[in-house]
């Protein structure tokens, strides 16, 4: 197969991979529950639940903890996703050091943010 024709099929593979991630869901809780988040496969934040006890409580520290905790929950688990659902798409393909590149990627964590 010719590099071009390798090129094409892996643009449009990964037009589909983007597809496919938007509908894909993760989601995190945090605090037993009282702050819940949904992300797609992409990453973007889709939806925030916050207890309305913990609202109510006024617990402005607590909420403004667990809400980023949820976050990178969910964020880890659409990487993971995304991840996934990559390797699937590049399985048939034969590029030099993919299969290494996947793998490392997929060992990374993300950084942490002070």
């Amino acid at each position: 197969m010719s590099v071009m024709r390798q090129a094409r099929q892996w643009g449009a593979q990964m037009q589909a991979v983007n597809e496919k991630l938007k509908s894909l869901r993760a989601t995190a809780s945090t605090g037993a529950g009282m702050v819940e988040v949904e992300v797609n496969g992409l990453g973007e934040v889709l939806r925030v639940k916050i207890d309305p006890a913990l609202v109510a409580r006024g617990d402005r520290e607590m909420i403004e903890d667990l809400i980023p905790a949820a976050v990178n929950q969910a964020v880890s688990k659409a990487r993971q996703l995304h991840l996934e659902a990559f390797q699937s798409a590049t399985s048939d393909l034969n590029l030099p050091g993919l299969e290494e590149m996947l793998a490392q990627l997929g060992r990374e964590e993300p950084n942490a943010e002070a």
